[in-house]
């Protein structure tokens, strides 16, 4: 998707360039008889030969692959036609549809590929967002992206190119780099949207890692003569190098390189005082720069934002389903390696790499951004369903091989075997719906007080429960909700079983209408459901004095679907009110408060949920949301002086100012400042959402828009007029507010976010004999800033590869402990630094090897 000029879309603006060609070749031959400017002949541009391909936009993806098609088709032609033109094209997936339905094609493209005149570039699976997705989905783009092309081609990429995504994440040059790619090329966000030092630069990620980069300009689009852009170009230069590229070809829609395109560039080489220009790719360019004496470029160590600011919250569906797919898949990995090692069972290596290739097409820039067509999005749930399918068919079948062998044997109990993805023991909150008979209570027609229980662990240990209410309202199923303690990387068995009298509860944890408590927290809710918190440990308010948390705020927001131009949401038009409050539970391990407030024709309903012993406040939210042009945002105004907001990235944290921008995150926000002299603040983690603001100490969360779908600026929406409009109706997300002494590394945010947002393994054991132990651990990390984020089998062979990073921003030192295949590994990381290690499950050394397991 191009910027067009302010008075056009897009679409607009790319036909009327075609339909007024005819027009402009007259002015054309006027304008090359002109004299170039004297400084003209010091540049050397390479020209790159493009076709900017949305396979999804205003069209299904299954236009797409004709689009790919008819354009890789004239790209061939035009070479027939000229010797010298060369052609650049990314994205894997445009070339397994080639080879799928064209091998003929894909011969002519291999051979072409070989006589360096076609650009194989990007190494992706597709050109994506990359705000959205999380730190493993990037590394999947180039993992699986670049084993296509080293199977089609005997090559990979060496340039990454992503001209065309709305922001792109700081910490990307890692990443690229350890996917093999030297280079990058982007063309978002354009010099208006973010001042940098030149635009040709030394990219530098937080872990130091550096890459060289390109940023296009002004477009990688231009169907006509190239001489007029040429001169643009150069009126505008203030670069270090004066070796540059510039694109050209019609693109969007596809189409490539014209004609005239062609016609114009060969005219300008054979004018006097011109530039020089070289048919080119990509990779050519980026050679020859390496080669140049003194190259001093300047170095930006920062993300690179912003563009397009809606995008980070449009379409809460597609994103909720992508966070979902992601944590989904690599828990079954993580599982269905534990259950390959420990069964001898099949490793369903095709059908992962067939799911996650539904995730990573769906990152496509303009469908994870959620500007695309409705049509597209009912086929994004299905494709997003087929991946989470996939993964949850390998979490279960996973786990039940290993549960299998778990003794249970008491007929007059009941067990559960509870699985911890993560390489650190901990407690998970557990809820199963388990058959367990009730009592009719005195006086309460229809309701049946469960008999007395006790969930014991595998050495007798009696742990605080409680029953609830179940989904099912026949019978005597009920919800069962107990803390499990599971060691690291491994699962407790834990059995339940019926008593004479239940035991007493310790510790405090109680719901009064209007009132949270529990050992630390005091949580206080206003009319309009809003609240204070008391935070006990620290003895002091969380919020700002008269002011309330979690309101939830409405503001104006007339822009286009993706919010152009626009760098904040600041017009408060209104908050949900109105809040009627009933407590669901309310004790002895947990209690429920549920609010639930309007604000239009909209409605939010909130189940607030306190643990004994906590300092973690959880909410459950269902909106069901019914405005036009109006963003909904949660507020945490955060007591605290100096504020300093931090964002969870793709495999990395970032810190970015508290001046009420929109900006991009992942899993969770944070601000910490000071509080009486020593630092203080609050986390916010949730499951679904990736749009957030800070102004000053007010910390919000961007919940849902009201835009028309695949609405363009200058486009206006007419009053009369019928659309279809974005996140309405009901959505769910669940958010964990973490308030905290120190910094949120010595909260431990990150592991609070991978144990919120994973899915935790519950398996129902029915009576059989086993020779397993009944809870066994089979890999940790003794460092606490280390995540060891994948565990899954090699693409080529039987090893195991295990990805681990630095959270925190620190050098560290870590050791894995891999009891599963009876080895260890020590090793040192630099802040936010990504390791990939290949484990043999058999004899052999754990070694460190790329991302591409190289």
């Amino acid at each position: 998707m191009i910027d067009p000029p302010v008075t056009h879309t897009k679409t607009v603006w790319i036909l009327g360039v075609l339909a007024l060609l005819m027009t402009l070749l007259p002015q054309a031959a006027a304008q090359t008889s002109k004299p170039w400017p004297a400084e003209a002949r010091q540049f050397r541009f390479h020209m790159i030969g493009n076709a900017h391909i949305d396979p999804v936009w205003l069209w299904p993806w299954s236009e797409g692959v004709s689009v790919v098609h008819s354009t890789f088709r004239s790209a061939l032609d035009r070479m027939k036609e000229d010797p010298d033109f060369k052609f650049t094209a990314s994205s894997a997936q445009f070339y397994e549809w080639v080879a799928e339905n064209d091998p003929q094609m894909l011969a002519e493209i291999r051979q072409r590929i070989e006589e360096g005149r076609w650009g194989l570039v990007g190494g992706w699976w597709i050109e994506p967002d990359v705000n959205i997705p999380n730190g493993e989905s990037l590394v999947r783009q180039g993992l699986y992206g670049q084993m296509l092309f080293k199977r089609l081609f005997g090559r990979m990429a060496t340039v990454g190119y992503n001209p065309d995504s709305f922001g792109h994440v700081g910490t990307l040059p890692q990443i690229l780099k350890l996917q093999g790619l030297q280079d990058y090329v982007f063309m978002r966000p354009q010099p208006r949207e973010k001042r940098l030092p030149a635009d040709v630069f030394w990219w530098e990620s937080p872990d130091g890692t550096r890459m060289l980069t390109f940023r296009i300009p002004f477009s990688y689009n231009d169907p006509a003569s190239v001489d007029r852009g040429l001169r643009q170009y150069l009126g505008t230069l203030h670069e270090p190098v004066q070796t540059l590229m510039y694109f050209y070809g019609v693109g969007d829609h596809g189409g490539g390189a014209t004609k005239l395109n062609l016609e114009s560039i060969h005219k300008v080489q054979a004018e006097a005082g011109a530039p020089t220009l070289l048919l080119s790719t990509p990779e050519l360019y980026f050679s020859e720069l390496r080669k140049l004496p003194n190259l001093n470029l300047p170095v930006v160590d920062d993300d690179l934002q912003h563009h397009s600011v809606g995008c980070y919250t449009a379409e809460s569906q597609i994103k909720k389903d992508n966070r979902t797919a992601e944590q989904l898949l690599m828990v079954g990995e993580k599982l269905a390696s534990l259950a390959s090692v420990l069964t001898e069972s099949p490793y369903p290596k095709a059908d992962f790499a067939a799911a996650w290739k539904n995730v990573l097409f769906l990152q496509f820039h303009d469908s994870m951004a959620g500007t695309s067509i409705p049509e597209h999005y009912d086929y994004a749930r299905d494709a997003h369903g087929y991946a989470m399918t996939v993964a949850q068919q390998a979490i279960t079948l996973a786990a039940q091989k290993i549960a299998w062998q778990i003794p249970a044997r008491d007929p007059e109990s009941q067990y559960l075997v509870v699985f911890n993805p993560h390489a650190w023991d901990t407690s998970l909150n557990v809820e199963y719906d388990l058959d367990w008979p009730g009592h009719a209570e005195p006086g309460q027609a229809g309701h049946r007080v469960p008999m007395p229980s006790v969930v014991e662990d595998g050495n007798g240990q009696a742990l605080p429960h409680q029953w609830t209410a179940g989904t099912s309202v026949a019978g005597d199923r009920r919800k069962l909700i107990f803390r499990a303690p599971v060691p690291a990387f491994g699962y407790r068995q834990f059995r339940i079983r019926p008593v004479a009298e239940a035991s007493k509860a310790t510790g405090i944890v109680r719901a009064t209408e209007k009132q949270l408590e529990n050992d630390h927290l005091r949580i206080s809710f206003a009319p309009d459901g809003s609240f204070t918190i008391f935070d006990k440990d620290n003895q002091c308010e969380l919020f700002q004095a008269g002011k309330t948390g979690a309101r939830a705020v409405v503001l104006n927001d007339p822009s286009d679907t993706w919010s152009h131009d626009v760098n904040e949401y600041a017009d408060e038009m209104g908050a949900f009110g109105t809040a009627s409050f009933r407590v669901l539970e309310s004790g002895p391990l947990r209690a429920e408060l549920r609010i639930r407030s309007t604000y239009g024709n909209s409605r939010l309903r909130i189940d607030w949920i306190l643990y004994a012993g906590s300092r973690d406040l959880e909410a459950r939210v269902q909106l069901d949301w019914h405005e036009h042009q109006k963003i909904l945002k949660f507020s945490f105004p955060v007591n605290v002086e100096k504020p300093v907001p931090t964002y969870e990235i793709a495999y990395g944290a970032i810190r970015r100012q508290a001046n009420g921008w929109e900006d991009p995150g992942q899993r969770w926000i944070e601000v910490t400042g000071e509080l009486r002299g020593r630092p203080y603040g609050l986390a916010v983690i949730n499951d679904a959402k990736y749009g957030y603001s800070v102004q000053g100490n007010d910390m919000r969360v961007s919940i849902a828009r009201g835009a028309v779908y695949a609405q363009h600026q200058p486009r206006r929406i007419d009053p009369q007029g019928e659309y279809i409009w974005q996140d309405q109706g009901i959505q769910t997300i669940r958010m964990l507010l973490v308030p905290h002494a120190g910094s949120w590394q010595d909260a431990g945010v990150v592991r609070l976010a991978d144990e919120f947002t994973a899915p935790v393994p519950v398996i129902y054991q029915g009576i059989h004999p086993g020779s397993r132990p009944q809870s066994a651990s089979f890999l940790s990390v003794d460092a606490p800033d280390v995540i060891v984020s994948v565990v899954k089998q090699a693409e080529n062979g039987s090893d195991l590869i295990v990805r681990c990073y630095e959270t925190a921003g620190h050098s560290t030192r870590a050791t894995l402990n891999l009891e599963l295949v009876h080895k260890k590994w020590a090793g040192d990381f630099r802040p936010f630094e990504i390791k990939t290690l290949k484990v043999p499950v058999g004899a052999g050394e754990i070694r460190e090897v790329n991302a591409l397991e190289e």
